[in-house]
């Protein structure tokens, strides 16, 4: 055919397109695995050309590979951590368990493509996979890459989140308004309160996912095929580390042990269990501000949303929360994919877990939506967000809860009383306590002081 060449590996020849930089190995695994269109995403084949290229430093150095032809699989293999090959890796997600099929499209492409930049003669397996196996290379790929995009996506994410959340509590701070617990009014709290809150769980947040970069930082590269190290020099793996350091900024090294490091995948059961976390608070925090600027008229109506688009197709002038709406999508989303890499690290067996693909899928995955939607939530939601003053007062006033502070001088009982004709008449606690003398008027408004009521953190 035409638009075909004929390759060969070892199970015999195979027709791949012309103009593919794969071989037949790949072209292989394209037929074997049309399962989902999920593909690899950018940072994981970035990944796999920063290992490819450390691996040819190393082995240059170690005099397994001459310096030229070292030079141009490091020039193809940055070629495919730089993203210019990208079109070359088509392998679906849904693949051997190992990953070994897109470890060998990327020794095929680096291959291929070391011959067109001028190497005579490169192999996949000799030369680009030397001193490698799929078994150390596809998790230490895996690490590399949500490392990365933790470091490179998320924590920007949350450090802007962060900053918008700590400005709303400085700007809120005057604003007293009625705390909630049960989802039923409560003592007096300050919005700037509420909003410290939510910035100290992003913090914390933050903290999170700089546990998960270092539960990353150790590779299983070196442990070649079960964790022995076969076919492999010793120093290889620190050697190729190094290199991911200065490419990265992460202070990635040798597993202490590659039987863990090979066997289990605890560490991105780990870095997913954080993520959950962190979409946890982010979830809270997105239904919290939905609850707050409910109604308006008719709902809490505490604080107003910026307005982003039309609400309705029906009714004209509604607008829906649509930005928070959007954030606690994504955490269930990530909560969800953490299900399946808490499944899928649980089912390894003996020394190699067969289930990286989809554990690499979800994690880079809830990497990439948490980064985006809190990125969007901190930009065209907490930014925007206007505190409804005369609301938060008019609400104070009204609540049941201020008789709170009125039971430790007239005792519960009596307090408790209050409160019913409060809530059979309508009348504030402050009115029925006039009209029945339970206080003098100073005494009475140093009681029921809502600033009081908010004490000093």
């Amino acid at each position: 055919m035409e638009n075909t060449r004929i390759e060969r590996d070892s199970m015999g020849e195979m027709s791949v397109p012309a103009d593919a930089l794969y071989g037949a190995s790949t072209q292989r695994a394209v037929l074997n695995f049309p399962v989902s269109g999920y593909r690899f995403p950018r940072a994981f084949i970035r990944a796999l050309g920063l290992i490819k290229a450390g691996a040819a430093l190393a082995n240059r150095d170690l005099g397994k590979l001459d310096p030229s032809l070292s030079a141009i699989i490091v020039q193809a293999a940055m070629e495919v951590a730089d993203g210019k090959l990208d079109a070359h890796f088509p392998l679906d997600i849904f693949q051997t368990g190992s990953g070994t099929s897109t470890n060998t499209n990327a020794n095929e492409v680096i291959a291929h493509r070391a011959i067109q930049l001028g190497a005579a003669k490169v192999h996949p397996n000799d030369h680009v996979n030397m001193g490698q196996s799929s078994n150390d290379v596809i998790p230490s790929a895996i690490h590399v890459a949500a490392a990365e995009t933790l470091k490179n996506d998320l924590l920007p994410a949350l450090d802007a989140l962060h900053l918008q959340l700590l400005s709303k509590s400085g700007e809120f701070w005057d604003v007293l308004k009625i705390g909630r617990t049960h989802l039923m009014d409560a003592t007096p709290i300050r919005l700037g309160q509420e909003f410290s809150g939510y910035a100290k769980q992003v913090e914390y947040g933050k903290l999170r996912v700089g546990n998960a970069i270092r539960a990353l930082e150790e590779l299983a590269l070196g442990g070649t095929a079960v964790g022995t190290g076969l076919n492999t020099d010793i120093t290889f793996s620190g050697k190729v580390c190094r290199t991911l350091w200065e490419k990265t900024g992460i202070a990635f090294r040798e597993a202490a042990n590659h039987f863990e490091a090979q066997g289990g995948k605890d560490a991105l059961v780990e870095a997913s269990g954080q993520l959950k976390t962190v979409a946890v608070s982010l979830f809270k925090i997105a239904n919290d501000l939905r609850w707050l600027s409910s109604g308006p008229q008719c709902g809490i109506g505490e604080i107003q949303l910026p307005a982003t688009q039309p609400g309705s197709s029906i009714m004209p002038g509604k607008v829906n929360p649509v930005m928070c709406e959007s954030l606690m999508q994504v955490c269930t989303q990530v909560i969800g994919n953490d299900a399946t890499i808490t499944w899928a690290g649980a089912n390894g067996n003996l020394d190699l877990n067969v289930m990286m693909p989809v554990m690499a899928h979800n994690l880079l995955e809830s990497i990439r939506l948490l980064s985006n939607s809190t990125q969007l939530f901190a930009d065209r939601c907490v930014a925007g967000i206007v505190a409804n003053r005369e609301r938060c007062e008019s609400l104070i006033e009204k609540s049941l809860a201020m008789v709170t502070s009125l039971a430790p001088i007239i005792g519960y009982d009596l307090a408790a009383d209050i409160a019913k004709e409060s809530a059979k008449t309508g009348k504030t606690v402050r009115e029925i306590c006039r009209e029945r003398n339970i206080l003098p008027e100073e005494k009475l408004a140093e009681a029921l002081d809502p600033v009081k009521m908010t004490g000093n953190s």
